[in-house]
């Protein structure tokens, strides 16, 4: 007897599942998660923290903290790296292509993890919370990746 389930759309789905990866972040401002998609498959997934083998932020502190760096400022003053960037580097790590891909994030991307995303081949991105980079917004636009702002309440359901 089927059950009278209402399932998620993928967008949802997907967008729950970045939700979730992020909840592995250590940076102690900012927990963000990342999930590239191709044909409804996850292909790799990131969150942010330092790289493997390096102390993460939860226990060395903030250095942008202690530095009074503002959000989306001198992206380079971090022993972090961001979800984007993990989520495409693990995809080369095993010979993944991610080219024509969707991410799903929990934040829109800087403008470091832009270039990224556009030279990789990312063509869509949806996210939840916006970010303070003027210039990501700018050259996304310009290298034609959609840009959406994911919005949970007027998603579908699924039968």
């Amino acid at each position: 007897m089927p059950l009278d389930v209402q399932r998620p759309s993928w967008k949802s789905y997907f967008m729950d599942i970045a939700s979730l990866v992020a909840k592995r972040s250590t940076c102690t401002r900012r927990a963000v998660g990342a999930v590239i998609v191709k044909e409804k498959r996850i292909l790799s997934t990131g969150y942010n923290g330092a790289p493997t083998g390096v102390r993460h932020c939860s226990e060395t502190g903030c250095l942008r903290a202690k530095l009074q760096v503002p959000s989306g400022e001198r992206h380079e003053l971090c022993r972090g790296i961001h979800a984007e960037q993990n989520a495409i580097i693990q995809a080369a790590c095993y010979g993944i292509s991610i080219k024509e891909a969707i991410l799903y994030c929990t934040h829109l991307p800087c403008s470091i993890c832009a270039k990224m995303i556009i030279n990789a081949g990312i063509k869509t991105i949806y996210y939840l919370s916006g970010y303070a980079d003027p210039l990501s917004q700018e050259m996304l636009e310009e290298a034609g990746v959609a840009v959406i702002r994911f919005e949970p309440e007027s998603e579908e359901k699924t039968p």
